[in-house]
């Protein structure tokens, strides 16, 4: 059953520092006001590469496309529950070019349309909004050029177009797409802007997994509503934004009908701030196949699955040896929260979250409806991954996190400036760098007493691979009542780095030259600056 809070309990613990704000998604619209406000930078940042000017936005000479879209954002409204419909922020497209099952809607959600493109294929989009405030769209987890990577200097006006144009040289994976304007991502994709972007090749549909009405996306994402179905946005830049509200695909009180046989389940965590600790209503083992940048070497086996904001894991779902009248939850477990206080109902702080402390929740339920004979095999290995080799890297960096006054959430010190990039954050193409991310506790004498928070560290660009972890004695509880859900064995883009904790990730930064990102997956504290860039340049340079 589903726990929540009486909403005049919950607007009681809303005041507890919290800037509260009603999300009117239409005209006048998400008001700036509403942002997480980014702290000056006191000129902490050293030397700096020269202002670029932001790209013109339009009349770009785009190369011949295997898929060519037509992608816009704009104020509109869902019917989630009885009564008014909700006011919200979404994306919706068209296939200008190519199958037209590259792009397919996600029914009764205020989700974007679903990209499926495949390996070597050439994209074409052309984006447009009609919002109040500026926004790009970035890719996530995509490997592609520093101006099609949807950096906060490209940001257009309502009725400005964006042309992107790149080639898919991703492997098959689940990735996403949503905006990333700087100040106010988070906002934006509360109020419903945000999409998967799946990627096939050759390799992937040689293994015949579960495919067509058994590959199931889910995104998983916390949300608050008024009396009036309306979007309300609580967002604490220490915290971050907890809901009261689950939804799965877009939709409250989520349930899946399935058969019995194996399913291929794709899991995004979609929220600007909580952490889920996935299990099974009976305790039964996840198999997973795939994580943020795809295919395993082989299925792994965890008694539960720690998902911080932004990754993704594809599970094999079995459910074959089901009765058809079964009912199965998905449920976010409780775990000891990173910050001092004891447990946390499956959410990263409490702050007013109507998920009452040191509960589990709902998130969704599987309930079996039909017999299948459909038997596929879980391949025994699935992909081939090259291991990259910490000999092989050319520097070894550290990256430091950490609340530091006046700056806030800071990356080694420094909050985010358009261009501005440091010695240390300047990258030769074509090497492989090591990167230490540092968690020591930030919070530390700003938040009651040294209060820790743990951070989804994402990098723009090509994937990297989890090296080793190091937890120290101080967030050692914490850690271990997450850590065995941690899935490090593929490629990723984003790594929870929990409080005490030292994260070692080894990549390659091939192909483009140009300002990236790093930054914090918690939205409220990428939009109060913890975001950088690092440029690659050339060896020359």
């Amino acid at each position: 059953m589903k726990k929540t809070l009486s909403r005049r309990k919950f607007l009681s613990l809303g005041g507890m520092g919290l800037a509260a704000a009603t999300l009117a998604a239409c005209a006048p619209g998400l008001a700036p006001s509403l942002s997480p406000t980014v702290p000056p930078n006191p000129g902490n940042d050293g030397p700096t590469s020269p202002s670029r000017p932001a790209a013109t936005p339009t009349s770009r000479s785009a190369a011949p496309a295997d898929v060519a879209i037509a992608l816009a954002a704009a104020p509109a409204t869902v019917s989630l529950f009885s009564g008014k419909p909700t006011e919200v922020w979404q994306f919706s497209g068209r296939v200008l070019e190519g199958a037209a099952d590259a792009l397919q809607p996600v029914p009764n959600s205020y989700l974007g349309p679903t990209f499926r493109v495949k390996k070597g294929q050439r994209l074409n989009v052309s984006f447009t909004h009609d919002l109040p405030q500026e926004s790009i769209v970035h890719w996530h987890g995509l490997h592609v050029p520093a101006e099609m990577d949807g950096h906060p200097q490209y940001a257009i006006n309502k009725g400005e177009t964006f042309e992107y144009s790149y080639k898919i040289l991703n492997r098959a994976g689940t990735y996403w797409y949503h905006p990333h304007p700087h100040g106010i991502t988070g906002p934006q994709v509360y109020a419903g802007m945000a999409g998967f972007f799946l990627v096939s090749d050759e390799e992937e549909q040689a293994l015949g997994l579960p495919s067509g009405e058994f590959d199931i996306p889910l995104v998983i994402q916390d949300r608050i509503f008024d009396a009036d179905n309306q979007l309300v946005y609580r967002a604490n830049g220490m915290m971050g934004f907890l809901g009261e509200q689950i939804l799965v695909n877009g939709q409250p009180d989520f349930s899946l009908p399935v058969a019995t046989r194996p399913y291929r389940l794709r899991l995004l965590n979609g929220s600007n701030s909580r952490i889920y600790k996935l299990g099974w209503s009976d305790n039964s083992p996840f198999t997973v196949i795939a994580t943020d940048g795809g295919l395993l070497e082989k299925p792994v086996q965890r008694p539960y699955i720690t998902l911080a904001p932004a990754e993704r894991v594809e599970l094999w779902v079995d459910f074959s040896n089901r009765a058809v009248g079964d009912v199965i939850t998905l449920k976010s477990l409780s775990f000891i929260s990173p910050a001092r206080g004891g447990m946390m109902g499956g959410g990263m702080m409490g702050g007013g979250s109507s998920l009452e402390l040191g509960d589990s929740f709902d998130v969704l339920t599987v309930n079996v409806t039909r017999k299948s004979d459909d038997r596929p095999k879980l391949p025994v290995r699935l992909s081939t991954i090259e291991r990259l080799s910490p000999g092989d890297a050319v520097a070894t960096k550290t990256v430091t996190l950490a609340m530091r006054p006046p700056n806030g959430w800071t990356l080694n010190g420094r909050s985010f400036q358009m261009t501005a990039v440091a010695p240390e954050e300047r990258v030769k193409l074509n090497t492989i760098e090591i990167w230490e991310f540092v968690n020591d506790g930030g919070g530390r004498g700003m938040m009651g007493g040294g209060m820790m928070l743990p951070h989804p560290m994402h990098m723009h660009g090509e994937q990297f691979q989890v090296l080793d972890r190091q937890i120290s004695r101080s967030g050692r509880r914490a850690w271990q009542d997450l850590s065995q859900g941690f899935v490090d064995e593929g490629w990723k883009d984003t790594v929870l780095v929990m409080p005490g904790e030292r994260v070692r990730v080894i990549r390659r930064f091939a192909d483009f030259t140009g300002l990236f990102l790093y930054h914090c997956h918690n939205l409220e504290h990428e939009d109060m600056g913890m975001m950088r860039n690092f440029e690659i340049v050339a060896p020359s340079s």
